[in-house]
């Protein structure tokens, strides 16, 4: 099994990371319970008044499957872009990535450029869950937001293996590829769907949604089988779709060192 990407590749199985709850909104990343249906009704969460970006999980039904969300995540614990409506003297610096869906939510930040999902999936019980496709839905798309990207980079950190893909929302018609992972600095290869699943064995599936050219609203759907059952479950941003914007021509800062005071400068890129 792998993850999605451009391309496939094969993970060792591994439990889903522990992350502290964090708290967003639909147009940053955050971790959000999905809702699954046995066919042929497909249901989806339903948004609520409170704010997306927190870690939550998928409801107790009679679906097989469970599994939590997060879309607050970046790579390598350091490397993200928000794209924020605001000068730099007035953005805060950037937060320890498991409060990034507060800080997000404050600054009206959007996802710059990508957006990665962590979708931790376990079965309710010992019986297998086979997981047969991982599917993108683009809702909508614009030009990108307009405002100034600020790089989060402070430093990575480790990797952790996972099933990788990968999602070009350029696309007309985009797809999540499985792609190569990377476990400690051993490459992984891709290994494509399906996954298997049970309460003793579950899988951790990272999708990475990049673009270059809009402003983009998206989920995704996975599906899934077990003992003659089939569904779907929808996992997006707590009932709104998942927003990444492209940063083409948008001014770049990191928060670095300038007179001796520490602030929020140039990249030059």
């Amino acid at each position: 099994m792998a993850p999605f990407s451009g391309s496939a590749t094969a993970a060792p199985r591994t439990t889903a990371p522990s992350r502290s709850p964090t708290t967003g909104k639909g147009s940053t990343t955050s971790s959000t319970p999905g809702t699954a249906s046995a066919r042929p009704t497909r249901t989806s969460p339903s948004a609520d008044n409170s704010p997306a970006g927190g870690k939550a999980s998928a409801p107790a039904s009679g679906v097989p499957l469970a599994w939590t969300v997060d879309s607050q995540v970046w790579a390598l614990g350091c490397g993200h872009d928000y794209v924020i409506d605001k000068p730099p003297a007035q953005v805060p610096p950037p937060p320890a990535e498991q409060d990034a869906g507060p800080w997000a939510t404050a600054q009206g930040a959007v996802h710059g450029r990508e957006t990665n999902v962590e979708i931790s999936v376990q079965g309710r019980s010992s019986t297998a869950v086979v997981l047969t496709a991982l599917r993108v839905r683009v809702v909508g798309r614009a030009s990108p937001v307009p405002g100034t990207a600020y790089a989060m980079d402070q430093g990575c950190g480790g990797s952790l293996s996972k099933r990788y893909f990968a999602v070009d929302l350029d696309k007309d018609r985009p797809v999540a590829h499985s792609v190569a992972g990377n476990d400690a600095g051993t490459p992984i290869p891709a290994v494509s769907l399906p996954y298997r699943v049970s309460s003793a064995d579950p899988e951790v599936l990272l999708v990475t949604a990049r673009t270059e050219t809009c402003a983009c609203d998206w989920y995704l759907e996975l599906d899934w089988s077990s003992q003659g059952r089939t569904g779907t479950a929808r996992i997006d941003d707590r009932g709104r779709p998942f927003r990444t914007s492209g940063l083409k021509g948008l001014p770049r800062y990191w928060y670095g060192s300038e007179n001796g005071e520490r602030q929020w400068v140039p990249t030059g890129d």
